[in-house]
């Protein structure tokens, strides 16, 4: 029988990285705070550092669960695409799939350096990537709603039902 959904196992770690990601973006308070403090030879209250190492926990999570996705997506494979769109958008969608895995890795690694090496560029880095990740997440959403909503794929569905 062939495959027309993603495993329980693929979902999860889709959704779960996706709340991973927003927890971070939105609550991040903490180590921006820390990171001014020590980038001015200051000692950062214990609230910040407790806040910091929280964020960066959440990211070398956010980079372990990044890197179990991509060795299931080089062992299984992905789902085919629609052949019923335009070409373009199929390449828009595998363009936008690579740059979400490679931000999945370069966003935690660059704010690894940044927090746990001290290297102020990789901060800079990661606040770019962090940027570049937002708005490559903001594609994708918005390609899986015109999956479902315009060409009426199942692109949408099979990331949210497992169909194994």
């Amino acid at each position: 029988m062939k495959n027309t959904g993603y495993s329980a196992t693929q979902i999860m770690l889709h959704w779960t990285v996706a709340i991973l990601i927003a927890f971070q973006f939105f609550l991040n308070d903490g180590i921006s705070e820390a990171w001014r403090v020590i980038m001015n030879a200051e000692q950062p209250s214990e609230e910040a550092i407790g806040a910091a190492n929280i964020h960066a926990t959440m990211g070398l999570l956010i980079l372990m669960l990044a890197l179990w996705r991509i060795v299931l997506r080089l062992t299984f494979g992905a789902l085919p695409q629609p052949q019923n769109e335009p070409r373009v958008l199929r390449q828009l969608s595998r363009a936008t799939h690579v740059l979400l895995y490679a931000l999945l890795l370069l966003v935690p690694l660059s704010g690894a350096a940044a927090w746990f090496g001290g290297i102020a560029a990789a901060g800079t880095a990661h606040n770019l990537f962090k940027l570049l990740l937002l708005l490559v997440v903001a594609v994708h959403i918005a390609g899986a709603l015109v999956q479902h909503f315009i060409f009426r794929s199942d692109v949408l569905m099979r990331m949210l039902i497992n169909r194994d």
